[in-house]
């Protein structure tokens, strides 16, 4: 159950990045609106992670909370944001990826 509040907190976290990206291109009533999604976000995601570290080593979690986010992050970029694509891009989020999955293959 454990893994499931983990991968949930690094969706909200990629979440709370979707969020502060439309924010960034928002105004007025808008921009609230998803300041105050970003916001729910956050809580949700530092709830979820809190609950994951009861069953996993904070060693593992944090950082695989942390890889789900970015790898969100830079995907959302790209496929909704429209920003760049780059070789390098690309190869280091798969770099970040694969210490996602060794962080949990030695778990």
């Amino acid at each position: 159950m454990s893994w499931i509040f983990l991968i949930a907190a690094g969706l909200c976290e990629t979440a709370f990045t979707f969020c502060l990206g439309k924010a960034k291109i928002s105004a007025g009533g808008e921009y609230w609106a998803w300041m105050t999604a970003f916001g729910l976000f956050y809580i949700l995601s530092a709830v979820l992670l809190a609950k994951a570290v009861q069953g996993i080593a904070v060693g593992v979690a944090y950082p695989v909370w942390t890889g789900i986010g970015a790898a969100g992050a830079v995907l959302i970029s790209i496929f909704v944001f429209k920003e760049p694509v780059s070789f390098w891009k690309i190869f280091f989020l798969t770099t970040l990826i694969a210490s996602v999955v060794g962080l949990k293959s030695v778990e």
